[in-house]
Parts: C-alpha cells; structure tokens; sequence
C-alpha cells in the first residue's frame, strides 16, 4: 500500500480511499495502490465488497498531467481497472466533487456508480491534445450510444449528476453521507457483478454519426485529436472491446508525446500558476463586494455584466445621462436574451438586477469597495475622472483604470494614495473575453494586486500581472506582430495573403480583419500621439496612414483594408487598395516579391518572440509563460501551437538566434533584437 491510498473495513466491506491532494490526482503512486488493494480484497475472504472514495473535496478530478510528459511508469490505469473488471467480487465507485478524465475512466470500470447531489463527471482530454486512454471512449458509448458519446468525449464537456443519473452513468444519487450510503449500496449489490464491457455494443445510423461528427469538430475546430476520438467512438461498432481498447491506449499514446499535446500542456500550467499567491502575508488583501464602474460605454456595460455574474452589488456612474440609460439598456437586452435562451431563469433574473444601480451622482461611488474607470482612452480625461473618484470614493476603496495604453502611474499620481490605484485592463465585449491585465503600479501595494487576482478569479476571467509599460503585455507584442504585417505588405504580400495565412495557421483573425473590426483610426490617432518621438530614420510603413487619409476606417465607413457591402458578413478584396499598397512600395523603391504561408507565420511568430524577450528583459512580465496566456487569452492565438515561447523553445537558442539575424535584416531600421535567453527562464509551473 502506498501512503496515497488508505484502506479500512466496513464489516465484509472494503473502503479504498484515494488521499492525493488537492484534487487527487491518478499518479503512479495512486495506481499502485489502489492495484495493491484490489488484490488484497480479492484475497480476503471475509470481504464481499469493495468502494473507491474520495479523500477531501473530490474523488479522482484527473490524471497527474506532469506525468505525460514522461514514458508512463506502471501501473498503468488500463491495468488497475481489468483487475476490478477481473475480481470476481464486487466493486463501486462512490463519487463526489469531481470524477474526471482518468477518474471518471475508473469508475466506469466499477461494477456501479453512487454519487452525491453536486458530482461532476466528464472526459476532458482533448483539450489537452489527447483522447481518453483508458476505455473512456469505449465504455461510455456502451451505456450512452454513440452520438451523445462524440458529444460529450469531443466537448469535453463536465456531465453533471442529475443528467448523469438520467443517462445511466452513475447508478444512484444521495443528498447526503456518501460513504454510509456506498456501503448500504455496495451490500444490496453483492454476487451481482456487472461490467460495462459486457453490455452489448451500441449501434447507430450513419446520418446520426456525421451531424454528431460534424458538429463535434467544428466545436474541436478540427483538430486531430477529435478526429481520433470520433474514430475510437465508432470503432465501438465494429471492434470486439479487447480490440477497442487495444487500438484506443495505442492512439492515446501516440498524441500524448506530440507537438499538439505538449503545447497545450504548456498553456495549462501556464495558466494553472497564474493565481499562485504573491507572497505577501502580512497584508490581508480587500474582500470586494460593491463595484463602481464610471462610464457606461460599451466597456462599461461589459464589466457590469461581467462583475453582475459573478455575484457582485453593481453601481455603474456616468453623467451623460442617455450614455447611462443606453448602457443600462445593454445590461437589461444582455440578460433578457439569456432568459429567452433557456440560459437563465427569470427568478435569477429578478435576483440579480436588484444588485445592480445606476447613477449620475459622484456621491453614490461612496459605498463601492472597487473603482474601476472605463471612461474615453484619454489622458486627460482620465485625470478628470480619476480626482472626482479620489474626492468621492470610501479612503479604504480600491481603484483602477481599465486602460489599454496610457501610463497609469502618472493617472495614480492624481489621487492622494497611489498605493490603492492599479490598471484593470478588459478585453472588449469584457463579459465575453477571458484575459485581464492586471497592471501593477510602482506605489500599488502587493495586498491590492492579491485583490485584484482574487477579483479575476471570481470573474472567471484568466489573469496576467504587468508592470506600468506602453502598451503593457498584450497590446505590446501585438504592435510587434501588426507592424511585421505591415513591413510584408510594403514587401509584396496583400491583406488577404497575410490574413488567410494566420487563419490557416489557427489565429482567430488576421490582423487586417482585426484592424478592420475595431476601426483603423484607433491605431492611427495613437500613431499620430507618437509622431513627434518617433525617430525619422527607423522604418515606419505608411499605408495604414494613406487609408485613414483615404476615410476608410474599416467596417464602421464600408471600407477599410477590405470592402464590406451592404449586408455583407465579411470584407471583400479591394483593387484601390492594391493600388495604394503598390504606390506605397515603388514610393521607396521596393521590389515586390511574393511570400509563402509559412513565411508570413514564421516572420509573425519572430516578431512575437523578440518582443516578448523585451519585455522580460525590461522586467515588465514576472513570468515569460504569461506571454503565452495573453495571446491565447486575448489575441485568438492558438491555443494548441502552446504560444511564441512554447515555439521558441521547441525550435532552441541555435536556431532562434539565426531566424532572428534574418528577421533583423528583413525589418530594417528600428528593428532591435532582444537578449533571447528570457524566452527559456523558467519558474518551475511546468
């Protein structure tokens, strides 16, 4: 027996008690004990039964995900669940908290399932690049049938007890004293061994498998990993399940030691560590409950509706009263939808917006324990804002600044105790996005950044901390990643080459797309704050300025990088801005070439990677996987390429350095190369 597992007898019943904390994870150590156990119960004749259960909060919630990126040590867990499918006694699974992944596999190797009100179960490895590999997708389609397997296996989607009980997945739900009623359960079951892999194999029609298959890849975006499960699901049909779960641990091992399966594993301890605590315990951080929002935009509404979720009291503050009125309309059509939608009840409803007030009065921001600005991305407007806030907010309050470029040192300088201001930079439509800057002032006090990560936790939202910079982590490489766009067009390359290229890669959009969307004299108002300090030598490409000039600003005028027709749901090619594009080249003397697909990525990705290595040089980013996260979280990068860093140490120093000497070469003047060895820190989350 291993110190993972404990065993005590209940009479003739065996307790197996799995104590792996947090979330008792399948390591080796809790396969060999729980092997260990099994035969001990199978060899004492005084036992007729035996229950695996939970230790702490949970029973098995997955897999020890460290281990993948190792050859697996033994036992493995196809041999931990053929001896319970061997024993000739009887076996069950008591469920709590969470059985997933490699936890719920086992239990579908139990002889029956009980769970308490509030389970979770679910087989979520393909967003770890992988597919079950331990029987899940043979199993289950025995007791579900295939279509609702390929939903469930490809979503990775967390059943829930109820509609598991519906479903025939877990056998028998308790409200309450788990163990005493496993025990109860696992009695009434004995001399009644019953095996899910001798339940005859499901069928179904081919129409039923394609809508099942179809909708499952476009929801995996195709990835082959969902292709794999889709196969091993349907391969139930046809193969004896011997076969099936041969053919199914040979894929698991297979995607388990790819590219795909280790960038993603890159991104889940990248984002695992991101609420580690920052080490500061003398000072307890704010326990937030009332936030103020100032300004009512769309921004404004959007962290409203995000703060509302989450269960916070809302007041959100604007003086324009038809802004305030239209961004309380936004709030009220957002939730009415979800309503419609069967997503929301309407008592919830009613629950929820008694939290939330609006108002144009200073005053009412008195009761708030967070601030947040959301007010016009303007200096001097912020200070406005910020020294009404500072008269009118609780001394004890907390106060942000949800600002994507400006320097919210010099915006906590208004205000009479800098130590409490922070930046809390959103992502638009903010009740949508994942990612959140949070941005740490020099005078910020280390308990208002725990608040802060706190705060993101409760909003579901994914985290990254930066330091005061233009343009801070995101926006940051994102101006590297556009500007080498750009340098490609003055080159040879053409919006719609450069934008089918990242798509195809798996970026969300291209960055003329993007440009497009969010409107071209955004960039262009920031270029011109910045014309004066710009160094006349250093490259700077001009088309971007020749469409602003030209009115096209994107979707909002029609044109853009692209045209957009009445009614059209995306951008057309258009030959004026060819036109403009060539004039551009000849004006310098440039003798367009064309570019591959994989030169475009590769030069983009470059780009990324040197200003990413700035930027921990500079000591803006604490954490250079954090790059990583940013991009996924918040700029449509995708998720199973693991982020620049990821590439960056997949390709290694020798041959970044001499990518890097050409990417120098091609960007011209102003180009800086960055001390490269930053990418390759690491702080032990992998």
């Amino acid at each position: 027996m291993t110190s993972k597992i404990q065993i005590h007898h209940e009479a003739d019943v065996m307790v197996i008690t799995v104590n792996n904390p947090p979330i008792n994870a399948g390591s080796t150590e809790v396969r060999k004990g729980l092997l260990d156990a099994i035969h001990l119960f199978q060899d004492d004749a005084n036992l007729a039964a035996a229950i695996i259960i939970g230790g702490g909060s949970t029973f098995i919630a997955g897999s020890d995900i460290k281990e993948f990126s190792q050859p697996l040590a033994e036992p493995h867990l196809p041999s931990v669940i053929a001896a319970i499918e061997d024993c000739p006694k009887v076996v069950i699974c008591a469920l709590h908290g969470a059985a997933l992944g490699g936890g719920f596999e086992l239990a579908l190797g139990c002889d029956a399932r009980i769970a308490l009100e509030g389970t979770v179960v679910g087989l979520p490895e393909v967003t770890l690049g992988i597919i079950p590999g331990a029987g899940g997708t043979q199993r289950l389609p025995r007791l579900i049938g295939i279509e609702k397997s390929i939903e469930f296996i490809c979503g990775g989607v967390r059943i829930k007890a109820v509609e598991a009980l519906k479903l025939g997945i877990i056998d028998k739900l308790v409200t309450e004293d788990l163990l005493a009623n496993a025990v109860i359960y696992a009695r009434s079951l004995i001399g009644k061994k019953s095996r899910i892999r001798d339940i005859a194999a499901p069928h179904a029609e081919a129409d039923v498998i394609l809508a099942a298959s179809q909708k499952a890849l476009k929801v995996g975006k195709q990835r082959p990993n969902v292709h794999q499960a889709i196969k091993m699901i349907t391969n139930v049909m046809t193969m004896s399940i011997d076969q099936g779960l041969a053919t199914e641990r040979e894929v698991f091992q297979t995607l388990r030691v790819g590219t795909e399966a280790k960038a993603l594993r890159h991104q889940f301890f990248a984002e695992r560590k991101l609420f580690k605590a920052l080490g500061n315990k003398e000072s307890k951080p704010k326990d937030l409950k009332r936030i103020a929002i100032i300004g009512a935009g769309t921004m404004g509404s959007g962290i409203a509706i995000a703060c509302l979720s989450a269960g916070y009291s809302v007041l959100m503050l604007d003086q324009n009263e038809t802004a305030l009125q239209n961004g309380v309309k936004k709030i009220s059509d957002f939730y009415d939808a979800r309503v419609a939608g069967g997503k929301m009840a309407a008592d919830n409803l009613t629950t929820l917006l008694n939290r939330f007030t609006s108002s144009s009065e200073w005053s009412d921001i008195a009761s708030a324990d967070l601030v947040i600005e959301a007010v016009f991305e303007d200096m001097q407007v912020k200070h406005a804002v910020f020294e009404q806030i500072d008269t009118h907010a609780n001394p004890q309050a907390l106060l942000a600044s949800n600002t994507s470029y400006l320097d919210i040192d010099a915006i906590a300088a208004k205000t009479k105790n800098p130590s409490r201001v922070f930046g809390l930079h959103f992502f638009s439509p903010a009740q949508v996005m994942k990612l959140i800057e949070i941005v740490r002032c020099k005078a910020s006090d280390p308990s208002v950044i725990e608040a802060a990560l706190q705060f993101t936790k409760r909003l579901g939202k994914t985290p990254v901390i930066s330091a005061n910079a233009f343009g801070f982590i995101g926006n940051r490489i994102y101006n590297a990643y556009r500007r080498q766009c750009e340098f490609m067009l003055e080159e040879g390359a053409y919006p719609e080459q450069i934008d089918q290229a990242l798509e195809g890669y798996g970026f969300a959009m291209g960055p003329f797309a993007v440009a497009d969307m969010s409107g071209l004299d955004i960039a262009w108002a920031m270029r011109k704050s910045l014309a004066a300090t710009r160094n006349p030598d250093h490259r700077y490409v001009s088309i971007p300025d020749a469409l602003c000039l030209a009115g096209r600003f994107g979707r909002k005028t029609g044109s853009g990088y692209y045209l957009y027709p009445q009614g059209a749901k995306s951008g057309v090619v258009d030959p004026v801005v060819k036109g403009v594009i060539d004039e551009a080249s000849a004006a310098k003397g440039i003798t367009r070439r064309s570019f591959t697909a994989q030169e475009i990525v590769q030069r983009v990705l470059l780009a990324m990677m040197n200003e990413i290595a700035h930027l921990v040089s500079e000591k803006v980013v604490g954490d250079v996987t954090d790059c990583d996260v940013a991009l996924v979280n918040g700029y449509g990068f995708p998720r199973w390429c693991g982020g620049p860093v990821f590439i960056a140490r997949e390709m290694g120093m020798e041959k970044l350095r001499s990518e890097m000497d050409a990417l120098a070469k091609w960007s011209g003047p102003g180009f800086v190369k960055a001390e490269l060895s930053g990418l390759f820190e690491t702080h032990g989350s992998e």
